[in-house]
């Protein structure tokens, strides 16, 4: 079988918006009811199967606080395409996504 597309995906946002239940549904079908911050950065594949065939996103899960803010630039870099989140519940987490 050939080898499928890959695309880094970034996932963003302030911490508790969602972005590693996100992964985490995906990948396993299950709800993550708890929250537990990511430190750093967390890469997950994740497969999706269209028309066309099998396309892989590597999905880099990135921490959502402020004091994990300095490395974030750096996992952006040769990044393809990213996932914006926020909490709709919540009007900061949508103030703190940059413009």
């Amino acid at each position: 079988m050939a080898d499928c597309p890959n695309f880094k995906l970034v996932i963003v946002g302030d911490g508790g918006t969602g972005k590693t239940t996100f992964v985490k549904r995906h990948l396993t079908g299950e709800f993550e009811k708890k929250y537990e911050p990511t430190i750093g950065v967390e890469v997950h594949p994740l497969d999706f199967f269209t028309n066309c065939g099998k396309i892989r996103f590597n999905c880099w899960d990135t921490a959502g606080q402020e004091k994990f803010g300095g490395l974030r630039d750096g996992y952006y870099i040769n990044g393809q395409c990213a996932i914006i989140m926020f909490d709709v519940t919540a009007r900061l987490t949508y103030k703190n996504v940059p413009t």
